[in-house]
């Protein structure tokens, strides 16, 4: 007989989403660290033969978020910040549990848009790009 499996299962219920030292999870609808990894495959001469090559991966930050846009709002504090600069961000998509991945990384800031339809969440939706690539470690066991 097997164990069941414990803990996380790959459903999104109760993130990290830290940028410079404040926690937005719950202004957040969606958090994704998102791999770009270009892939050239060349065809040679002789039948079924292809070369492959896979690159470095770019890497971007996609948040969807309510539009919170007054004081403490994600929001309010990416369209009051000057666009390009760094920000730094904590992201573990299952809150402190152990054995479960934490990422840091640096973004830069950008303005999101600001509205949306009548009587529904304001809602934005925007894709940072990541400086660099995350810093993966594990949570620790307590």
């Amino acid at each position: 007989m097997t164990s069941p499996v414990t803990n996380y299962i790959g459903v999104m219920k109760d993130s990290l989403v830290e940028v410079e030292g404040v926690d937005y999870a719950n202004q957040l609808t969606r958090a994704r660290a998102v791999p770009d990894v270009p892939v050239q495959t060349q065809r040679v001469l002789i039948p079924n033969g292809t070369l492959n090559d896979v690159d470095s991966a770019a890497w971007t930050f996609e948040v969807a978020m309510v539009q919170k846009l007054a004081a403490g709002g994600f929001a309010q504090v990416l369209n009051d910040a000057t666009p390009g600069d760094l920000l730094d961000v904590v992201f573990e998509p299952v809150r402190d549990v152990p054995g479960q991945p934490h990422y840091e990384f640096q973004i830069r800031a950008m303005p999101v848009p600001v509205g949306g339809d009548q009587g529904a969440f304001a809602v934005s939706e925007v894709t940072f790009t990541i400086e660099g690539t995350p810093t993966k470690t594990y949570i620790p066991s307590a």
